[in-house]
């Protein structure tokens, strides 16, 4: 069902497909799949996505970043991809995320968080899904886009994409992988605690608690950047409640 809003590309949003091809996916799979992952949680409660993170470890709990394990081998060459893709330095994209969406898992609206960088890559892995994105224009009218995310494809954020625009994955019928490749604003001390926090981290997603870790696209209304839940302006919502559609 189409989203309802005009319809409007984010500028900054880049998309390429077959960046992977076949035989790297079926390896970075068999790879992913051997990874020990852990839930996200916050206030208590946990999504059905499951992530392991590379580079700098970022608590959606806390919004606060510390360094963890480099970036390992299987993932050098993705990163290199991404880094073409994006046109940055690889050495720039500082964290990796490894995503596992189960059968029913997706994420709800949100920007990534204000500790991370101005520019984001994700590779999609498995299942296609597809990404859905929002945001108010002048005079409340909400404008909207959906991208599809074709298995071994890539996608860029950066500008407005990245900065204005909240996105959202709805909950997808088969499984599915993500890597996401981020900079950080503040490289985290290697001498920091688990307890570092980047002081450039002010929201955990630019999002509201409830909807942080919605694991369906359930389009209630959207919250703008900093403001809690029920306060600024709000979307209507979509006539797809429990995200049905899948990507």
């Amino acid at each position: 069902m189409a989203m309802r809003g005009v319809q409007e590309r984010p500028a900054g949003l880049h998309y390429r497909a077959d960046v992977v091809g076949r035989a790297e996916q079926s390896a970075l799979l068999d790879w992913c799949r051997s990874l020990e992952t852990e839930p996200v949680v916050m206030h208590g409660v946990e999504s059905r996505r499951r992530v392991r993170h590379f580079g700098v470890h970022y608590d959606a709990a806390s919004w606060r970043t510390a360094p963890t394990e480099v970036v390992p081998a299987e993932l050098v060459r993705l990163r290199e991809l991404a880094a073409a893709l994006a046109d940055v330095e690889p050495a720039t994209l500082a964290e990796a995320l490894v995503t596992h969406y189960p059968p029913g898992a997706g994420i709800g609206w949100h920007r990534d968080a204000q500790a991370f960088g101005p520019v984001v890559v994700g590779v999609s892995l498995a299942a296609d899904a597809v990404m859905r994105f929002q945001r108010t224009a002048a005079g409340g009218e909400r404008r909207v886009f959906e991208q599809p995310l074709a298995r071994g494809s890539a996608y860029v954020l950066s500008g407005a994409a990245r900065s204005a625009w909240q996105h959202s994955v709805p909950a997808v019928k088969e499984e599915r992988w993500s890597v996401t490749f981020r900079q950080l604003r503040r490289r985290p001390d290697a001498s920091a605690s688990a307890g570092y926090r980047s002081d450039m981290t002010t929201t955990p997603d630019d999002q509201s608690p409830a909807e942080a870790f919605q694991d369906k696209d359930d389009d209630k209304p959207g919250v703008e950047v900093g403001m809690t839940e029920g306060e600024g302006s709000t979307f209507e919502p979509e006539e797809d409640p429990e995200g049905s559609a899948g990507s």
